[in-house]
């Protein structure tokens, strides 16, 4: 199944403070506080902090803009400055942000940490990759992929659906590829 980002409605953050799309979540239509696992596309338009997303671990990776410094209430600071360079952390965290310079987006996999392992990978440039069957999702972060029969534009994304399939990446394109493991 293709999701194109701009057919996904822009929602409110769960604490209100930003905004998000969601691409997909399980179970399907599932809320922030049940699904099993989400992926989505936020806004970052202010130094707002982050919403708290107890037993949920999160991973976030930078799309556009200058990006932001996060600082988690454990004391650890990650500049996510880095362009589909992933950040893992717990969802339990207080987390405050300060921009580096304007408005970003950036994607996120959260997944409940009771239901499943997760992990987000970055595949590069030409190359041809079967999907192995850990692999829920597949966003197109930059260029064209070719997948299951159908190509991917930058924004959208492929969640996946039956047997394992085949991801074939054009010159230039990026994937952020979403795995989730059920315990």
């Amino acid at each position: 199944m293709i999701i194109h980002l701009q057919d996904c409605t822009a929602r409110p953050w769960k604490n209100g403070l930003g905004s998000t799309r969601e691409i997909a979540a399980r179970p399907a239509g599932a809320s922030s506080d049940d699904f099993l696992w989400r992926a989505s596309v936020a806004a970052v338009d202010t130094a707002a902090p982050f919403s708290c997303f107890p037993g949920v671990d999160r991973h976030i990776a930078l799309l556009d803009g200058r990006g932001f410094t996060m600082t988690l209430d454990c004391g650890q600071v990650h500049a996510l400055t880095t362009q589909f360079a992933p950040f893992a952390f717990s969802g339990e965290a207080n987390v405050s942000v300060e921009l580096a310079g304007g408005p970003t987006r950036d994607f996120n996999l959260m997944v409940r940490r009771s239901y499943a392992q997760s992990g987000l990978n970055v595949w590069r440039d030409e190359q041809t990759r079967l999907l192995d069957p850990t692999v829920v999702l597949v966003y197109c972060a930059a260029g064209q992929i070719h997948v299951a029969g159908s190509t991917l534009h930058t924004g959208d994304s492929w969640i996946a659906q039956g047997p394992p399939a085949r991801a074939c990446l054009q010159y230039g394109a990026v994937a952020l590829v979403a795995h989730v493991v059920a315990l």
